[in-house]
């Protein structure tokens, strides 16, 4: 049993809501309520009443409450005291970052960290946006490295938070340049073929809420895939299957290869601040000399201006 499984119990028990226990967990109610399905899964039986309201503990559960509020307070000692001694120890930062920036951004930054500071060790975490957050708020990372809307606040916006603007990037469309043909015949009949991400992460959100409402009133949009994997996306596109609106710097080698065509003269795209994250207050030696990097100018991420451009005419 996981000390996160047991807090997420607690939080149920102690809300009697699954939305406000996934609130307090920060996580989005579907995936709290997945991961609650499959603490069940694992269990083999059901923990909650919910024809109930509020949501109730059932009575087997109810009875080894006072067992789990003990289990999580020794595991997450435990796991603190861990986590403690290993850093003193070992010099070690657990960085966080959404998978596009693992793939894209932290190969560049980890090899510049370590180049200047061969003591230090990163141990990396690839997570979706909700992940990334929860990992850091649960101190299992030191920094998260993320995405945000310009113009747009992180979810957890708090005075126990810091937060660094480090760079930009754009969600852009793109599409197999071999097949841009084939594509505007389909728009010039009022349909876009796209890739489509979820509802419930980051770059389905960033979709629905500031890039199809654009298009949508001008044409009908078609979806093809639904992925989360930004990396899937891409290479979805490049096998014409449809438009996918990816991070420039994840697309940027296979746009001035020739094999993708950035669409964003014909389709909109929109705007990112690459940010990092990391909780208020004292820090190890290891997280003040990443931040400070993490603070300098670099060309980690840059807006790519004057890429090869076809599409929908």
């Amino acid at each position: 049993m996981r000390l996160e499984w047991l807090e997420d119990i607690l939080a149920v028990a102690e809300t009697g809501s699954f939305s406000e226990a996934a609130e307090r967990r920060h996580l989005t109610q579907s995936a709290f309520s997945r991961r609650v399905q499959h603490i069940e899964d694992y269990v083999g039986v059901a923990l909650f009443d919910r024809s109930r309201k509020p949501v109730q503990l059932r009575p087997t559960t109810a009875e080894q409450r006072d067992q789990i509020a003990r289990l999580a307070r020794t595991l997450r000692q435990l796991t603190d005291d861990l986590r403690r001694g290993d850093r003193t120890a070992g010099n070690r930062l657990v960085l966080a970052s959404q998978h596009a920036l693992t793939a894209s951004w932290a190969p560049r930054f980890i090899d510049t960290i370590q180049a200047e500071n061969k003591e230090i060790f990163l141990k990396l975490r690839s997570a979706n946006l909700d992940e990334c957050f929860a990992l850091l708020l649960s101190r299992q990372a030191d920094i998260a490295v993320v995405y945000r809307v310009v113009g747009e606040e992180h979810p957890i916006a708090a005075t126990y938070i810091e937060t660094l603007d480090i760079g930009r990037d754009q969600l852009v469309p793109v599409f197999a340049r071999a097949q841009a043909g084939r594509l505007n015949e389909r728009f010039a009949h009022g349909e876009l073929p796209f890739i489509a991400y979820p509802p419930d992460v980051f770059l389905g959100e960033v979709l629905d809420h500031f890039v199809l409402p654009e298009i949508r009133g001008a044409t009908r949009m078609i979806p093809m895939v639904e992925t989360a994997l930004t990396l899937a996306a891409l290479e979805l596109a490049a096998g014409g299957i449809g438009v996918a609106w990816v991070p420039t710097s994840l697309a940027r080698t296979r746009i001035e290869a020739g094999d993708l065509a950035d669409l964003s003269v014909s389709l909109p795209r929109c705007d990112l601040n690459v940010t990092a994250v990391r909780l208020a207050g004292q820090a190890t030696d290891a997280e003040t000399v990443v931040w400070e990097k993490l603070r300098a100018p670099t060309k980690a991420i840059n807006e790519i201006n004057g890429a090869p451009t076809v599409g929908p005419a």
